[in-house]
């Protein structure tokens, strides 16, 4: 999965993007380097403008809102989880991810908006968690608790790229509050991945700039839509290094940290 994104974009970086140099105004908002999903903050996102083949740079809220939730109090409950009438605790719903083999299918929230409302996820890297079950030094065999290591993935050569996203409007039909929400769509991990996110063994749907701009503009089929929300970035072409656990309170958080112990990673 992919709950922790980087958005770091220098300024010259940001006018290539979009090539306008009018909205530099809004660059402090491509200035961070951490954003957590569990923070369902904004996030920027390429979303293109209805009838042109051409996109806005955006902020839109991460954690996909469905359409049937009423009011922020609902909204509050679907992704906290809460507690019945009877005491039970219902857990959370997270849509953060969306799950790329499944986004089409019948009566699937992410459905209508894979069909018609697709974007792009600026990334300047993510992190992911590899989980270690070092071997008990009195029985040799591994222990039943593993040992998280955070790791941060980049692109080789890349300052930044995209992940397939899809969006979502919301309106609280109480306060009127309207809002854009969205999903990252999550592939199976390659090569690399499964070494890093070696528990569920997923990874973000990263495009390449043909596969970006046929996410965003085409007038694809539901076959067409499934194959690039399920590409696999190429291993060889991704770096990935550890990084410090307390990484998402840290001044960088994309720092290197060397831990006595951990395995290698094997490049393909």
């Amino acid at each position: 999965m992919c709950y922790y994104n980087g958005q770091r974009v220098t300024r010259v970086e940001y006018i290539r993007l979009k090539q306008l140099e009018k909205l530099i105004a809004g660059y402090d908002f491509l200035a961070t380097p951490l954003k957590s999903g569990f923070d369902y903050g904004n996030n920027v996102v390429l979303r293109p403008i209805a009838g042109k083949e051409d996109f806005d740079i955006v902020q839109m809220e991460w954690g996909f809102i469905p359409s049937y939730l009423n009011t922020r109090a609902e909204v509050q409950r679907f992704r906290l989880g809460y507690k019945d009438e009877k005491g039970q605790f219902h857990p959370p719903i997270l849509t953060l991810n969306a799950v790329s083999e499944e986004l089409l299918l019948p009566r699937k929230i992410y459905r209508n908006a894979a069909l018609q409302r697709r974007c792009l996820v600026l990334s300047s890297g993510f992190f992911e968690w590899r989980h270690i079950f070092p071997l008990n030094k009195r029985t040799g065999q591994p222990v039943k608790t593993a040992i998280k290591y955070p790791y941060y993935i980049t692109l080789k050569n890349r300052e930044y790229f995209f992940m397939a996203g899809i969006w979502q409007p919301w309106t609280d039909r109480e306060t009127g509050e309207h809002v854009e929400t969205f999903s990252i769509v999550t592939t199976a991990a390659n090569s690399l991945m499964e070494q890093i996110h070696n528990t569920k063994k997923r990874m973000p749907a990263i495009l390449n700039e043909d596969l970006a701009y046929e996410w965003m503009f085409g007038n694809l089929s539901e076959e067409r839509i499934t194959a690039i929300a399920t590409t696999q970035y190429p291993s060889a072409d991704m770096e990935a290094c550890p990084v410090e656990k307390d990484f998402r309170s840290a001044p960088d958080p994309t720092l290197p940290h060397i831990y006595e112990g951990l395995p290698a990673l094997e490049f393909q």
